[in-house]
């Protein structure tokens, strides 16, 4: 894994929570996007190297909803940049982690994902994300 690429964090209302992160970190959010397999939005922030991306739900059935509905507002995911995300798919499969997606899936700002089963990480929603070239 080559760094931190972005925490998620899920939120109820989009436009109250851009609004607070807009101030929070003194700058606008650069990218919004629908990804409608995961039934969520997205808006996403950066500041330096760090980027945060905002999740909200789209539907009752997404994996957000049921995370706001059991959880409430808050951080749901830390992503981590990979290289070759079919070969870090492979290591932590042999490591004996427990991978939510059999294959790399399109996600949101331009990357393939892949999520680790939070049971095998300390309660911690871990993704893996790779740039589309």
């Amino acid at each position: 894994m080559i760094k931190i690429e972005h925490i998620g964090i899920a939120v109820k209302d989009m436009d109250v929570s851009c609004s607070i992160y807009e101030q929070l970190l003194g700058t606008a959010c650069y990218k919004k996007e629908q990804v409608a397999s995961e039934g969520v939005n997205t808006a996403f922030f950066k500041t330096g190297e760090n980027k945060i991306e905002l999740l909200t739900a789209t539907t009752a059935e997404s994996p957000i909803a049921k995370f706001l509905e059991k959880k409430g507002e808050g951080i749901h995911h830390i992503a981590f940049d990979v290289p070759d995300i079919v070969a870090e798919m492979d290591r932590l499969k042999a490591a004996g982690f427990v991978l939510l997606n059999e294959q790399p899936k399109k996600g949101a700002d331009n990357k393939l994902v892949c999520f680790v089963h939070p049971k095998g990480t300390n309660g911690v929603l871990v993704e893996l994300c790779q740039e589309i070239k």
